[in-house]
C-alpha cells in the first residue's frame, strides 16, 4: 500500500472475516443468558384499540415479562418518540402528534407495536403473543394521499401534517406568465421498502446504574441522546454500541420503537433482552423510502433558456413523523432542487400527509434521490416537447465552469463544476453516435430500444464536523478511534489506508475502532456521504498535530531547532543527523523515556462548506413489447467525485446505488390495500434485483477537486442512487414514447409495461 502511493485501489480488509461467516453481527454477540423479545403488532391499520389483554401470556411458560404502552409510561418512559418539525408556509408550526414507543389508545398502521414479549426462548414469546387478547373498533383507513380519509390524528384535522415552500412564489408566477414556452408533467415516485441484508435488531443490558443498548444503526450518538431523554439518565450513564451492520441506506440512522421497549425490558428485569427482527416483520415497520407525487414545470424564453421552475410536491409521511420524515422532501430536496441549471427564479411548494401506513424517512440519498429524479424526468419531456436534442438542452442551461464559485436559488453553494466536460465524456464511452444504429437492430427483432440521460447534482449532508483519534499501542500496533460506522461500505480499509499513506505507518498494524459511545464522545454517524469527507479531514488535522508533537519531541532529542526536523509521509529527518525514525520508531522512543503523553493524539476539524458530487448517467433499455420485460443493457457513468482516496471502492458504492436505482425503476413497489394491508410483505411479492437484472456498469472519473475540504474530494455513497432513477425512467420513456406512452411511471414492471402499450395501441386504433 505504502510502495505505490496515494489514491489506490486497495482490496477491502473486512471482507476475510465477513466471507468466512466471522463477522460480529448484533445476534452474534447477545449474551448468551439473553432473554428473548417478541413483539406483538397491529394487525388492522386503523382503529381505536377497546381491549388490550396481556395477562394470559404475562402467565405462559417461559415468559418474563409484556410490555404495553401503559407499564412504559407506569415505569416513567418519555414515550414520544422524536420527530423533526418544519415551519408551514405561513408561519405556523407543522403538526407534532405524539408518536408512542407501543401503541397508545389507537393503531395506525398494520405492523405497529402494541407489547413486547419477553421470554425465554424465541419460540415461547412467539407462542405467549399468540395469547395476546386485542380488539379494536375499525376505523376507515387512508392510504392515498391524494384521497380523503378519516383523520389519524387530532392535530392534522385534514391529515396535512405540514404546507411548506421555499422560494419567491410571486416571480415564479410572474416568470411563466411570461414564458415563451412552457412545459408540466406529473412525476410519481413509488415508494419502497429498504430491506437491508441484515434486518435491524439490538440486545440491551443494565446492571443497575447504567444502560447498554446494542443495535446495528448507522452511528450511536442520536440513539444514546434519544435514550438519555426517554429514560432521562445521565449521558454518562447510557452506552450504545453497533458491531458491524449488515447494510443500513439511511433507515437505519434514526430511533426506531423497538430499540426503547427492549431497553425497558432489561431495566424492569435486570436481565439482557434481545430482539431480531424477521424479514416480514421488517417490512411492515421499518421506515419506508420515497413515495411522492410532483407537479413539475419549466417556463422557457425563446432560445431554450430555462428562466424558471415550479415544483407542488405531495408526500406521504406514513401514519406518524419519523425522526426525520417532515425534512427529507423539503429541505433535502431543495438543497438540490435546481440540479445543476443556472435558473434563478424557482419556487417549491411541499405538502406532507399522514397515511395508515409505515412512516417514510431517509433512503439511500435522502431527498436528493427525488429531487433529481422530478428535474431530470422534466428536463428529457422538455427536450421533447421543444424539439431539441436532450443533451443540447441540458448543455445549454448548464451552470458555465466560470460561474464558480455558484450561489444556487435555494442558498447552496457549488463550489466547482465541469458539467460539458463530463457530459461529452458520458456520451463517447456510452457511443451515443451508435445508439440509432442499435435501436434500428433491435426494431428489426421486435424490440423497442431507448436511451435515457440523467445529469445529476447532490450535496454531501449531516453534521461537517468530525473527530479522529489516534493511540499508540504497547505491542507496537495504532489504533483510530472514529465518529462514522460502517454499513459495509469499507471503512476500515479507507481509514487504515488513509492513515497510512499520511504517516507510513504499515496499514496492516493500524485497527479502526467505530460504533462505541464509551470510547468516541462524540461523532456524526453515518449518512448523506458524508463519512470519508469528514473522517479523512479529522484524521489529517490529527496526523498535522502528532506530527507536529513528534517532531518538537524529536528535536529536544537532539539538541537541535524544532524546524530542523521535517516529516515526508514516510520518515522524520533531523537535519545535521543521520537521524530517520518512522512514527512507530519515534512513538516507541517515546515509550522508552516514559513520555505516554506523546502517544494519544485527538483532534476535531470541520469542513469549510459541502461539497457537490456530480456526474453524468446513461442508460440504454430494450422493451419486449410482446410480454412488457425491461432490460437494461448498458449503462454508463461519468462522475466528478473529486480526488478519489479508494478508486475500488467509490466504484463499488456507485455499482451498489445504481442497483438500488435500478430495482425500485424496475422491479420494486410497496402496494397497499384499500383496508391498508400490506400486500408486498414477502419476497414473494417484493422483488429486489438480482445480478442477473443488471448489467455490467461502465464507470469512469472525471474529477474537478472540491474546494470546501483540504482533500479536494467529494462524498459517492449515494450518487449511484441519485442519478440511476431518471437516467433508466427517461430510457423506458424514449422506448415507448414512439409507441404512443406519454406517462410512464416507475416501476416499469412487465405488466405495467404491457399495459401502457397496449392502452396506447388500443387509444390510437
Amino acid at each position: 500500500m505504502e510502495k505505490f502511493g496515494k489514491s489506490q485501489s486497495v482490496k477491502r480488509t473486512e471482507d476475510v472475516r465477513f466471507l468466512t461467516g466471522e463477522g460480529r453481527y448484533v445476534d452474534d454477540i447477545a449474551p448468551r443468558d439473553a432473554l428473548h423479545g417478541f413483539f406483538f403488532r397491529a394487525p388492522a391499520a386503523h382503529g381505536v384499540i377497546t381491549e388490550l389483554d396481556v395477562s394470559d401470556a404475562a402467565e405462559a411458560e417461559g415468559v418474563h415479562l409484556v410490555l404495553t404502552c401503559a407499564d412504559l409510561e407506569a415505569a416513567g418512559v418519555n414515550i414520544s418518540m422524536a420527530g423533526a418539525v418544519l415551519e408551514n408556509r405561513d408561519g405556523t408550526r407543522a403538526a407534532k402528534p405524539l408518536r408512542p414507543m407501543l401503541a397508545k389508545g389507537k393503531v395506525r398502521y398494520v405492523g405497529e407495536p402494541v407489547a413486547l414479549i419477553v421470554a425465554e426462548t424465541l419460540d415461547q414469546a412467539r407462542d405467549a403473543a399468540e395469547l395476546i387478547m386485542f380488539e379494536a373498533d375499525d376505523l376507515p383507513a387512508k392510504v392515498d394521499v391524494m384521497a380523503g380519509g378519516e383523520t389519524l390524528h387530532d392535530e392534522a384535522p385534514d391529515n396535512r401534517a405540514f404546507d411548506w415552500g421555499l422560494g419567491d412564489e410571486a416571480a415564479t408566477d410572474a416568470a411563466f406568465e411570461t414564458a415563451a414556452r412552457t412545459v408540466s408533467l406529473q412525476i410519481d415516485d413509488n415508494r419502497v421498502i429498504v430491506n437491508p441484508m441484515e434486518p435491524r435488531g439490538c440486545y440491551a443490558e443494565w446492571d443497575g446504574t447504567r444502560m447498554h443498548v446494542a443495535n446495528n444503526g448507522q452511528g450511536v450518538w442520536i440513539h444514546k441522546d434519544n435514550l438519555v431523554k426517554a429514560f432521562g439518565l445521565e449521558a454518562e450513564n447510557v452506552r450504545v454500541t453497533n458491531p458491524d451492520v449488515g447494510g443500513g441506506f439511511g433507515m437505519k440512522a434514526m430511533a426506531h420503537p423497538e430499540y426503547f421497549s427492549v431497553a425497558q425490558a432489561a431495566r424492569a428485569l435486570g436481565r439482557p433482552v434481545r430482539w431480531m427482527a424477521e424479514r416480514t416483520e421488517s417490512m411492515l415497520s421499518d421506515n419506508g423510502g420515497r413515495d411522492l407525487t410532483s407537479l413539475a414545470e419549466f417556463a422557457f424564453d425563446a432560445n431554450n433558456k430555462i428562466t424558471a421552475y415550479r415544483v407542488h410536491t405531495r408526500c406521504n409521511l406514513g401514519a406518524y413523523n419519523s425522526q426525520f420524515g417532515q425534512p427529507i422532501q423539503t429541505k433535502l430536496f431543495s438543497r438540490v432542487l435546481m440540479g445543476v441549471y443556472d435558473v434563478q427564479t424557482t419556487y417549491l411548494r411541499v405538502e406532507g400527509f399522514y397515511t395508515n401506513t409505515v412512516q417514510t424517512d431517509a433512503y439511500r440519498g435522502a431527498g436528493r434521490p427525488e429531487a433529481i429524479y422530478v428535474l431530470e424526468r422534466l428536463m428529457d419531456r422538455a427536450a421533447r416537447e421543444l424539439g431539441i436534442d436532450p443533451m443540447e438542452l441540458r448543455r445549454i442551461n448548464f451552470i458555465k465552469p466560470d460561474q464558480f464559485p455558484y450561489i444556487s436559488a435555494t442558498d447552496e453553494t457549488y463550489d466547482v463544476g465541469e458539467f460539458d466536460r463530463l457530459l461529452t465524456r458520458a456520451a463517447r464511452e456510452a457511443d451515443n453516435k451508435g445508439f440509432a444504429v442499435r435501436k434500428a437492430a433491435d426494431a428489426k427483432r421486435g424490440l423497442l430500444r431507448g436511451q435515457g440521460i440523467c445529469y445529476y447534482i447532490e450535496s454531501i449532508l449531516g453534521d461537517p464536523s468530525e473527530g479522529a483519534k489516534v493511540v499508540f499501542e504497547q505491542d507496537g500496533t495504532v489504533t483510530i478511534y472514529v465518529g462514522t460506522q460502517s454499513n459495509g461500505q469499507g471503512h476500515e480499509t479507507v481509514y487504515a489506508q488513509f492513515l497510512s499513506d499520511q504517516t507510513g505507518i504499515p496499514a496492516s498494524q493500524i485497527n479502526v475502532v467505530q460504533g462505541d459511545s464509551d470510547l468516541i464522545a462524540q461523532g456524526g454517524g453515518t449518512g448523506g456521504s458524508r463519512s470519508v469527507t469528514t473522517q479523512n479531514t479529522a484524521t489529517l488535522a490529527t496526523v498535522a498535530k502528532l506530527t507536529e508533537v513528534f517532531s518538537a519531541f524529536l528535536a529536544e532529542e537532539h539538541g537541535v531547532a524544532a524546524s530542523a526536523v521535517n516529516f515526508d509521509d514516510e520518515r522524520f529527518r533531523v537535519e545535521g543527523t543521520n537521524a530517520t525514525p518512522t512514527m512507530l520508531e519515534v512513538a516507541e522512543m517515546a515509550r522508552e523515556k516514559g513520555r505516554d503523553d506523546l502517544l494519544t493524539h485527538h483532534e476535531r476539524a470541520t469542513l469549510p462548506g459541502r461539497s457537490f458530487p456530480n456526474g453524468c448517467h446513461i442508460a440504454e433499455v430494450v422493451v419486449d413489447a410482446a410480454t412488457g420485460v425491461v432490460t437494461t443493457e448498458t449503462y454508463t457513468v461519468v462522475d466528478d467525485f473529486g480526488n478519489l482516496i479508494n478508486p475500488m471502492l467509490a466504484e463499488g458504492q456507485v455499482h451498489g446505488g445504481i442497483v438500488q436505482g435500478i430495482g425500485q425503476a424496475v422491479q420494486e413497489r410497496v402496494v397497499y390495500d384499500e383496508d391498508g394491508q400490506l400486500l408486498t410483505a414477502s419476497f414473494m411479492d417484493y422483488s429486489l434485483p438480482r445480478a442477473a437484472d443488471v448489467p455490467n456498469f461502465a464507470f469512469h472519473s472525471e474529477p474537478v477537486p472540491s474546494t470546501a475540504n483540504i482533500m479536494g474530494m467529494k462524498g459517492c455513497g449515494e450518487a449511484g442512487t441519485v442519478g440511476a432513477l431518471a437516467a433508466i425512467s427517461n430510457a423506458v420513456q424514449d422506448a415507448l414514447w414512439e409507441h404512443g406512452v406519454r406517462q410512464a411511471d416507475m416501476p416499469f414492471t412487465p405488466h405495467r409495461v404491457w399495459e401502457l402499450l397496449n392502452g396506447a395501441k388500443h387509444a390510437a386504433e
